[in-house]
């Protein structure tokens, strides 16, 4: 089943538990791929080895997996991209569900800009990636659940407007495997003018932890950087991110599906 034109890519997908279940087939003949066990995966989603099987027919049919052998699949390109179009769906709904709704009904923490009385209307603000409340008024306003002196973390009830803030920048600086030169192909000099204006340093690979290194800075985040740099982003910080080349590529394509601004710095001397 696919979208009609003009019609939203996840209605389709959340009103038919036929369609959530090829997604998930999909991604598991993707994780497992080539020797696929049916039955771990029948038994893993609850449903019948007869059923993954017909799902599995349905997906090759379709031309989202190829099979050779008895039990042996791989995912296509075409498969590969449909994953990626409802993976995408589903994580923009997630954020609209967290972001846009759970708002409305949880108490939210925030770090006391001044002192605060149970009670008190406050504005919210997002500023270093952490939010604030004040008796300022913002774009955001809440109401206080508990005393809290300045500096300490309060609850924030009945959050109602947008937050103030703006997503980070995402600085992504590439970074040659050892076997093209690594750390000693990369412009020194480059790397410091550009980490001059970033709030938060990760690190993807070896040779980008010798070049930072060898600037004389340490990592604010050694390993899950991609996801970590990203997370950050999203609340605010100006963020750069040093990477290996042979992963750069995935990693600008991860950017893209999350929506965030970026701008690449090719720091590898010829």
């Amino acid at each position: 089943m696919s979208a009609m034109p003009g019609e939203d890519p996840l209605s389709v997908l959340l009103r038919s538990k036929r369609e959530i279940t090829r997604f998930q087939i999909l991604v598991e003949v993707a994780e497992h791929q080539p020797a696929i066990r049916q039955q771990e995966i029948a038994a893993k989603m609850g449903v019948t080895p007869q059923a993954v099987s017909e799902y599995i027919r349905e997906l090759a049919d379709d031309g989202y997996v190829s099979a050779y052998g008895r039990g042996r699949y791989e995912v296509t390109k075409e498969g590969i991209e449909w994953v990626l179009t409802n993976a995408e769906v589903l994580e923009n709904y997630a954020r609209h569900v967290t972001r846009d709704v759970i708002q409305k009904v949880r108490v939210w923490p925030a770090i006391a800009a001044g002192p605060l009385k149970a009670g008190d209307q406050v504005g919210v603000y997002m500023q270093g990636g952490w939010l604030y409340a004040s008796k300022e008024e913002r774009s955001a306003m809440g109401e206080v659940i508990a005393d809290a002196d300045t500096g300490q973390d309060v609850g924030i009830a009945r959050l109602a407007g947008l937050i103030d803030h703006t997503e980070g920048t995402v600085h992504v600086l590439k970074v040659p495997r050892i076997e093209r030169g690594g750390s000693r192909k990369v412009d020194l000099d480059g790397l410091r003018s550009v980490l001059a204006g970033v709030g938060l340093v990760g690190i993807a690979g070896l040779e980008a932890s010798v070049a930072l290194a060898a600037v004389g800075r340490r990592p604010d985040i050694s390993f899950g950087s991609r996801e970590g740099v990203i997370e950050a982003a999203f609340h605010g910080v100006e963020c750069a991110i040093l990477i290996v080349d042979e992963e750069f590529t995935d990693f600008l394509k991860r950017l893209e599906s999350a929506g965030l601004n970026y701008t690449i710095h090719d720091l590898i001397l010829p």
